[in-house]
């Protein structure tokens, strides 16, 4: 039995990894700002009371956080999978309306949260079997992407790129603790962030990814992969 936490567990593809984690028997914590006002988690922790653990997490306060690793320890001393979902995705950006706080805010929850988050919860990944950090990314966070695609989106864009750059740098740090960290594309999801015309459904976009996840070595850390597997261009 895996020891799973999952930032941004209230909705999408967050709310996704929590109720397949569950489905093959792992006990979670489902990290959210307000998880007494997400439906799903709530409907999930009515079926599975002893293995989910709502977890009351705001990735953009650090005392938060600290708070959330308390809670954590107070019921296990080890975490395996640390997955870090949470996003947000300013629209509409062009040269003429982009903004220093719209940009800053970005990477602060895209970006620097995540790494935040890894580096409060890394003495209990230690503890953890084959102890994984899982960043979500975007396509739209690769130059390559970028290129073929053409402008806009400077902040989402930029911030996800941020978040590759972290996630390669921490593998390495890391390397030698045993602890696998990488970056992964979900694809294009049918999410609040994705809408219904994109090409997968969360479900169909986890179940990849848990596939990946759990096939994972240490020679794939600091990676880049798509949700079918694949070695995503940076």
């Amino acid at each position: 039995m895996k020891h799973a936490l999952v930032a941004g567990a209230s909705r999408g593809l967050g709310l996704e990894f929590v109720r397949q984690l569950l489905h093959r028997g792992d006990c979670v914590f489902a990290g959210c700002r307000h998880p007494e006002d997400s439906l799903g988690l709530q409907s999930l922790l009515a079926r599975n009371s002893e293995r989910l653990h709502p977890l009351r997490l705001d990735v953009e306060d650090e005392s938060s956080i600290a708070d959330a690793v308390a809670t954590v320890l107070l019921k296990y001393e080890r975490l395996d999978l640390l997955i870090n979902s949470a996003g947000i995705y300013p629209r509409g950006e062009t040269p003429q309306t982009v903004t220093a706080e719209t940009m800053l805010r970005a990477f602060r929850v895209n970006a620097v949260a995540p790494l935040l988050v890894a580096r409060k919860f890394l003495d209990l990944l230690r503890e953890g079997n084959a102890p994984k950090i899982v960043n979500i990314s975007s396509k739209m966070g690769s130059l390559w992407w970028k290129q073929q695609e053409g402008g806009g989106d400077y902040s989402y864009c930029s911030s996800k790129a941020a978040l590759n750059m972290i996630t390669r740098t921490l593998a390495l740090d890391l390397l030698d603790d045993g602890i696998i960290s990488v970056v992964v594309n979900p694809g294009w999801v049918q999410t609040d962030m994705g809408g219904e015309a994109a090409d997968l459904t969360c479900a169909e976009s986890v179940e990849g990814l848990l596939k990946v996840i759990g096939g994972l070595t240490l020679k794939q850390s600091g990676k880049f992969l798509a949700w079918d597997g694949t070695e995503h261009p940076w």
